[in-house]
Protein backbone atom coordinates (compact mmCIF):
# COMPACT_ATOMS: atom_id res chain seq x y z
CA UNK A 1 0.00 0.00 0.00
CA UNK A 2 1.53 3.78 -0.81
CA UNK A 3 2.05 5.86 2.41
CA UNK A 4 0.12 8.85 2.48
CA UNK A 5 3.35 10.99 1.24
CA UNK A 6 3.16 9.12 -2.19
CA UNK A 7 -0.56 10.21 -2.93
CA UNK A 8 -1.58 12.99 -4.87
CA UNK A 9 -2.69 16.20 -3.48
CA UNK A 10 -6.02 17.29 -3.88
CA UNK A 11 -7.37 19.74 -6.46
CA UNK A 12 -9.92 22.49 -5.30
CA UNK A 13 -10.15 23.12 -9.00
CA UNK A 14 -10.49 20.75 -11.84
CA UNK A 15 -8.45 21.10 -14.60
CA UNK A 16 -8.39 23.39 -17.38
CA UNK A 17 -8.65 19.92 -19.60
CA UNK A 18 -11.46 19.06 -18.01
CA UNK A 19 -13.31 22.11 -17.89
CA UNK A 20 -12.79 22.85 -21.46
CA UNK A 21 -14.62 19.48 -21.79
CA UNK A 22 -17.41 20.04 -19.82
CA UNK A 23 -18.10 23.27 -21.44
CA UNK A 24 -18.12 21.87 -25.15
CA UNK A 25 -22.11 22.74 -26.31
CA UNK A 26 -24.58 20.13 -25.60
CA UNK A 27 -27.07 21.64 -27.87
CA UNK A 28 -26.65 23.28 -31.50
CA UNK A 29 -27.94 27.05 -31.00
CA UNK A 30 -27.04 30.36 -32.15
CA UNK A 31 -26.58 31.29 -28.84
CA UNK A 32 -23.93 28.07 -28.35
CA UNK A 33 -22.55 28.95 -31.61
CA UNK A 34 -21.26 32.24 -30.95
CA UNK A 35 -17.96 33.15 -30.37
CA UNK A 36 -18.70 35.73 -27.16
CA UNK A 37 -20.10 31.99 -25.90
CA UNK A 38 -16.24 29.71 -26.06
CA UNK A 39 -14.20 29.84 -22.83
CA UNK A 40 -12.06 32.69 -23.50
CA UNK A 41 -8.78 30.75 -23.02
CA UNK A 42 -10.22 28.47 -26.06
CA UNK A 43 -11.46 31.37 -28.29
CA UNK A 44 -8.13 32.70 -31.06
CA UNK A 45 -9.99 35.36 -32.23
CA UNK A 46 -10.43 36.63 -28.25
CA UNK A 47 -6.88 36.09 -27.54
CA UNK A 48 -5.31 37.43 -30.91
CA UNK A 49 -6.59 40.61 -30.09
CA UNK A 50 -4.59 43.47 -29.82
CA UNK A 51 -5.53 44.03 -26.53
CA UNK A 52 -4.25 41.04 -25.71
CA UNK A 53 -0.72 41.95 -26.21
CA UNK A 54 0.34 41.53 -22.43
CA UNK A 55 -1.28 38.13 -22.11
CA UNK A 56 0.29 36.70 -25.19
CA UNK A 57 3.88 38.39 -23.83
CA UNK A 58 3.50 36.92 -20.28
CA UNK A 59 2.32 33.50 -22.13
CA UNK A 60 5.58 33.46 -24.40
CA UNK A 61 7.49 34.09 -21.60
CA UNK A 62 5.69 31.26 -19.35
CA UNK A 63 5.92 28.32 -21.95
CA UNK A 64 9.63 28.02 -22.35
CA UNK A 65 10.21 28.38 -18.53
CA UNK A 66 7.56 25.78 -17.71
CA UNK A 67 9.48 23.39 -20.37
CA UNK A 68 12.86 23.76 -19.42
CA UNK A 69 12.22 23.57 -15.57
CA UNK A 70 10.39 19.91 -16.59
CA UNK A 71 13.64 19.29 -18.47
CA UNK A 72 15.49 19.97 -15.27
CA UNK A 73 17.80 22.66 -17.70
CA UNK A 74 19.71 25.43 -15.19
CA UNK A 75 22.59 26.03 -16.63
CA UNK A 76 22.91 26.80 -20.32
CA UNK A 77 25.87 27.88 -23.11
CA UNK A 78 24.76 30.34 -25.53
CA UNK A 79 25.95 30.25 -29.27
CA UNK A 80 25.53 33.70 -31.21
CA UNK A 81 26.28 33.95 -35.31
CA UNK A 82 25.50 33.96 -38.32
CA UNK A 83 22.51 32.07 -40.22
CA UNK A 84 24.19 32.57 -43.03
CA UNK A 85 27.46 30.80 -42.93
CA UNK A 86 27.47 27.40 -43.91
CA UNK A 87 29.16 24.02 -43.63
CA UNK A 88 32.35 24.17 -45.50
CA UNK A 89 30.94 21.33 -48.26
CA UNK A 90 28.15 23.69 -49.21
CA UNK A 91 30.04 26.61 -49.17
CA UNK A 92 32.85 25.34 -51.22
CA UNK A 93 29.73 24.37 -53.85
CA UNK A 94 28.09 27.19 -54.00
CA UNK A 95 31.77 29.12 -54.86
CA UNK A 96 32.34 26.87 -57.88
CA UNK A 97 28.50 27.60 -58.84
CA UNK A 98 29.16 30.81 -58.53
CA UNK A 99 32.16 31.01 -60.40
CA UNK A 100 30.72 29.08 -63.21
CA UNK A 101 28.10 31.61 -63.98
CA UNK A 102 30.58 34.25 -63.83
CA UNK A 103 32.81 32.84 -66.33
CA UNK A 104 30.14 32.63 -68.92
CA UNK A 105 29.57 36.56 -68.30
CA UNK A 106 32.68 38.32 -67.15
CA UNK A 107 30.93 41.74 -68.24
CA UNK A 108 28.36 41.39 -65.48
CA UNK A 109 29.36 42.77 -62.00
CA UNK A 110 26.30 41.73 -60.43
CA UNK A 111 28.25 38.07 -60.91
CA UNK A 112 31.57 38.97 -59.84
CA UNK A 113 30.02 40.03 -56.46
CA UNK A 114 28.18 36.65 -56.01
CA UNK A 115 31.70 35.22 -56.74
CA UNK A 116 33.14 37.79 -53.87
CA UNK A 117 30.71 36.66 -51.27
CA UNK A 118 30.90 32.76 -52.09
CA UNK A 119 34.54 33.32 -51.47
CA UNK A 120 33.99 35.03 -48.41
CA UNK A 121 31.55 32.31 -47.16
CA UNK A 122 33.92 29.47 -47.95
CA UNK A 123 36.43 31.75 -45.44
CA UNK A 124 33.97 31.92 -42.87
CA UNK A 125 33.18 28.07 -43.15
CA UNK A 126 35.56 27.22 -40.54
CA UNK A 127 33.47 29.39 -37.96
CA UNK A 128 30.91 26.73 -38.68
CA UNK A 129 33.46 23.35 -37.73
CA UNK A 130 34.35 25.35 -34.70
CA UNK A 131 30.51 25.91 -33.89
CA UNK A 132 30.28 22.30 -34.35
CA UNK A 133 33.75 21.90 -31.99
CA UNK A 134 32.32 23.83 -29.22
CA UNK A 135 28.98 22.34 -29.06
CA UNK A 136 30.16 18.56 -28.92
CA UNK A 137 32.97 20.17 -26.05
CA UNK A 138 30.30 21.94 -23.98
CA UNK A 139 27.51 18.98 -24.53
CA UNK A 140 30.45 16.32 -23.47
CA UNK A 141 31.41 17.81 -19.95
CA UNK A 142 31.07 16.33 -16.92
CA UNK A 143 30.90 18.86 -14.82
CA UNK A 144 28.30 19.12 -11.72
CA UNK A 145 26.34 21.79 -13.20
CA UNK A 146 26.20 20.27 -16.52
CA UNK A 147 25.66 23.08 -19.37
CA UNK A 148 23.11 22.81 -22.20
CA UNK A 149 24.19 24.54 -25.74
CA UNK A 150 21.01 26.89 -26.63
CA UNK A 151 21.67 28.71 -29.61
CA UNK A 152 18.59 30.81 -32.13
CA UNK A 153 17.65 27.45 -33.44
CA UNK A 154 18.26 29.03 -37.16
CA UNK A 155 20.99 27.44 -39.79
CA UNK A 156 24.37 28.65 -40.30
CA UNK A 157 26.19 29.02 -36.64
CA UNK A 158 23.21 27.96 -34.72
CA UNK A 159 22.94 24.77 -36.96
CA UNK A 160 26.64 23.91 -35.98
CA UNK A 161 26.23 24.49 -32.51
CA UNK A 162 23.23 22.39 -32.34
CA UNK A 163 24.83 19.60 -34.47
CA UNK A 164 27.54 19.13 -32.75
CA UNK A 165 25.37 18.56 -29.29
CA UNK A 166 23.44 16.70 -31.97
CA UNK A 167 26.60 14.33 -32.63
CA UNK A 168 27.83 14.25 -28.69
CA UNK A 169 24.03 12.37 -28.05
CA UNK A 170 23.39 15.43 -25.65
CA UNK A 171 19.83 17.52 -25.81
CA UNK A 172 20.27 20.85 -26.92
CA UNK A 173 17.93 23.92 -27.34
CA UNK A 174 16.90 26.46 -30.17
CA UNK A 175 14.78 29.30 -29.63
CA UNK A 176 13.26 30.47 -33.22
CA UNK A 177 11.59 33.85 -34.12
CA UNK A 178 9.12 34.22 -36.53
CA UNK A 179 10.68 35.71 -39.73
CA UNK A 180 10.25 36.45 -43.29
CA UNK A 181 12.73 34.04 -43.70
CA UNK A 182 15.39 31.97 -41.71
CA UNK A 183 12.89 31.11 -39.35
CA UNK A 184 13.00 27.25 -39.86
CA UNK A 185 14.26 25.35 -36.98
CA UNK A 186 17.54 23.33 -38.02
CA UNK A 187 17.16 19.68 -37.89
CA UNK A 188 19.68 19.32 -34.69
CA UNK A 189 17.43 20.24 -31.97
CA UNK A 190 16.16 18.49 -29.95
CA UNK A 191 12.15 18.16 -30.86
CA UNK A 192 11.36 19.04 -26.99
CA UNK A 193 13.32 21.82 -26.49
CA UNK A 194 12.53 23.95 -30.02
CA UNK A 195 10.60 27.18 -29.28
CA UNK A 196 9.01 29.82 -31.54
CA UNK A 197 8.89 33.29 -30.61
CA UNK A 198 7.00 35.91 -31.54
CA UNK A 199 8.59 38.78 -29.21
CA UNK A 200 12.37 39.18 -29.92
CA UNK A 201 12.74 41.01 -26.18
CA UNK A 202 11.09 37.72 -24.74
CA UNK A 203 13.23 35.14 -26.91
CA UNK A 204 16.60 37.36 -25.93
CA UNK A 205 15.54 37.16 -21.91
CA UNK A 206 14.91 33.53 -22.64
CA UNK A 207 18.35 32.69 -24.33
CA UNK A 208 19.65 34.85 -21.43
CA UNK A 209 18.03 33.52 -18.27
CA UNK A 210 20.34 30.66 -17.79
CA UNK A 211 22.97 31.40 -19.51
CA UNK A 212 26.92 30.54 -18.00
CA UNK A 213 28.75 31.66 -20.21
CA UNK A 214 28.39 33.18 -24.41
CA UNK A 215 29.84 32.35 -27.31
CA UNK A 216 29.13 34.84 -30.31
CA UNK A 217 30.76 34.20 -33.59
CA UNK A 218 31.14 36.20 -37.13
CA UNK A 219 27.00 37.24 -38.03
CA UNK A 220 24.93 40.21 -39.13
CA UNK A 221 22.28 42.83 -37.39
CA UNK A 222 21.10 39.99 -35.35
CA UNK A 223 23.98 38.81 -33.66
CA UNK A 224 25.46 42.54 -32.87
CA UNK A 225 21.61 43.02 -31.67
CA UNK A 226 22.42 40.13 -29.55
CA UNK A 227 25.88 40.64 -28.24
CA UNK A 228 25.26 44.48 -27.36
CA UNK A 229 22.55 43.81 -25.20
CA UNK A 230 24.48 41.23 -23.38
CA UNK A 231 27.17 43.79 -22.88
CA UNK A 232 24.97 46.60 -22.36
CA UNK A 233 23.50 44.32 -19.46
CA UNK A 234 26.39 43.08 -17.84
CA UNK A 235 28.05 46.90 -18.12
CA UNK A 236 24.57 48.18 -16.26
CA UNK A 237 25.22 44.89 -13.36
CA UNK A 238 21.39 43.98 -14.91
CA UNK A 239 22.93 40.46 -14.82
CA UNK A 240 25.95 38.67 -13.37
CA UNK A 241 28.82 38.83 -15.16
CA UNK A 242 29.46 35.99 -17.51
CA UNK A 243 32.43 35.19 -19.88
CA UNK A 244 31.81 36.56 -23.69
CA UNK A 245 33.83 35.23 -26.01
CA UNK A 246 34.19 36.85 -29.28
CA UNK A 247 35.38 34.26 -32.40
CA UNK A 248 37.58 35.39 -34.95
CA UNK A 249 39.73 38.51 -33.67
CA UNK A 250 40.16 39.62 -37.21
CA UNK A 251 36.33 39.66 -37.89
CA UNK A 252 35.50 41.53 -34.81
CA UNK A 253 37.95 44.17 -35.11
CA UNK A 254 37.43 44.99 -38.72
CA UNK A 255 33.78 45.00 -37.83
CA UNK A 256 33.48 47.15 -34.95
CA UNK A 257 36.38 49.63 -33.60
CA UNK A 258 35.64 49.03 -29.58
CA UNK A 259 39.05 51.46 -29.87
CA UNK A 260 37.40 54.52 -31.27
CA UNK A 261 34.27 53.90 -28.62
CA UNK A 262 36.62 54.56 -25.83
CA UNK A 263 38.83 56.84 -27.84
CA UNK A 264 35.43 58.90 -28.01
CA UNK A 265 34.56 58.84 -24.38
CA UNK A 266 31.53 56.37 -24.92
CA UNK A 267 32.90 53.29 -23.12
CA UNK A 268 35.21 53.45 -20.21
CA UNK A 269 38.30 51.34 -20.98
CA UNK A 270 37.69 48.53 -18.51
CA UNK A 271 34.68 47.92 -20.75
CA UNK A 272 37.10 46.60 -22.84
CA UNK A 273 37.32 43.78 -20.04
CA UNK A 274 33.63 42.48 -20.85
CA UNK A 275 34.22 40.33 -23.79
CA UNK A 276 37.54 38.26 -25.01
CA UNK A 277 38.76 37.13 -28.67
CA UNK A 278 39.06 33.24 -29.12
CA UNK A 279 40.11 31.29 -32.38
CA UNK A 280 38.94 28.02 -31.10
CA UNK A 281 36.69 25.97 -29.67
CA UNK A 282 39.17 24.64 -27.49
CA UNK A 283 40.46 27.85 -26.60
CA UNK A 284 36.95 28.74 -25.90
CA UNK A 285 36.39 25.32 -23.99
CA UNK A 286 39.16 26.04 -21.30
CA UNK A 287 38.23 29.96 -20.83
CA UNK A 288 34.19 28.15 -20.60
CA UNK A 289 35.50 25.19 -17.97
CA UNK A 290 37.00 27.80 -15.66
CA UNK A 291 40.26 26.91 -16.86
CA UNK A 292 42.66 29.92 -17.83
CA UNK A 293 43.78 28.90 -21.73
CA UNK A 294 47.58 28.44 -22.69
Amino acid sequence: MPSKKSKPKPRFFISAHDDAQSARPHIDSPQCRSSSYRLAYQDDEFILRDELRPVRLQLELLKPELILQENHIESTVVVFGSARIPDPATAEARLVSAEALYRKNKNDDTLKQKVDIARRALANSKYYEEARKLGGLISSNTAKDKMVVITGGGPGIMEAANRGAHEAGIPSIGMNVVLPFEQAPNPYITPELTFQFHYFAIRKMHLLMRARALAAFPGGFGTLDELFETLTLIQTQKVTSIPILLFGQEFWERVIDFNALVAEGTISPKDLNLFQYVETAEEAWKIISGVNPA
